[in-house]
């Protein structure tokens, strides 16, 4: 059975450890410097809304959302949504995280190109998230109790595959998206004069921290494929 497959664990675990870690540090990180106050004194919400109106976009509201942590860029409603502890705060690590998810607005306006295909993929990418790896695992499960591969045992297995590559794709493609939001950040930040050159690394810092919450998500999910690629390989 897959539960006790011991290479399962071992394709695993590297991925697993690097996203235990990419948490942590994303939360040591922001703990730190959350609490070292920028120079300029302008809070999330300001700078989320100084860089929109900057670069001439009107139409999309920054609003603050519950949660810690729960910052994003919803591209359907055009809203910039900040956490409490990065809307009201004036902190290094609330700009850098709000001037990132404005570079998201920015990315959408000018249609970034990774993101315009992230965007359009997250249907099927869901679909290959959630169902993907269950279909292999019961073409999987179904191909090992008959003792051998069966041509349906092998069709789930494949379809399993090809719904959970989608998901990797994604996953690939978040990847230049959020590295290019946050670039966008520290240079908007830098530009405009919200933060100085010792603030600059600060801001660098978190949001290399949670860049590496994304590389961690890409490397799992690469490792899972070719799990599954391995064992469908075996039943051939």
């Amino acid at each position: 059975m897959f539960f006790f497959d011991a290479s399962y664990l071992l394709y695993m675990i590297p991925g697993m450890l690097l996203s235990i870690y990419a948490s942590m540090l994303v939360k040591s990180r922001f703990a730190k410097y959350s609490k070292v106050r920028s120079q300029s004194g302008y809070s999330g919400a300001q700078v989320a809304q100084a860089i929109l109106h900057g670069h001439g976009i009107q139409d999309v509201k920054v609003e603050a959302s519950q949660g810690r942590l729960s910052d994003h860029y919803d591209p359907r409603s055009k809203t910039v949504r900040l956490s409490p502890d990065v809307y009201n705060s004036t902190s290094v690590a609330a700009l850098g995280i709000a001037a990132h998810e404005t570079g998201h607005a920015i990315q959408h306006a000018e249609k970034y190109a990774p993101l315009v295909f992230r965007n359009l993929s997250v249907p099927v990418a869901s679909i290959g998230t959630n169902f993907g790896y269950w279909i292999f695992i019961f073409g999987f499960i179904f191909s090992s109790s008959i003792g051998g591969g069966t041509d349906l045992s092998k069709f789930l297995m494949s379809a399993g595959i090809v719904l959970f590559a989608t998901a990797v794709v994604f996953s690939i493609v978040t990847l230049p998206v959020e590295i290019n939001a946050s670039t966008r950040a520290v240079a908007l930040l830098t530009q405009s004069g919200v933060i100085t050159t010792q603030e600059r690394s600060d801001v660098k810092k978190v949001l290399n921290a949670a860049a590496m919450t994304y590389v961690a998500a890409a490397i799992s999910a690469i490792m899972m494929l070719v799990w599954m690629l391995v064992k469908a390989n075996s039943r051939n």
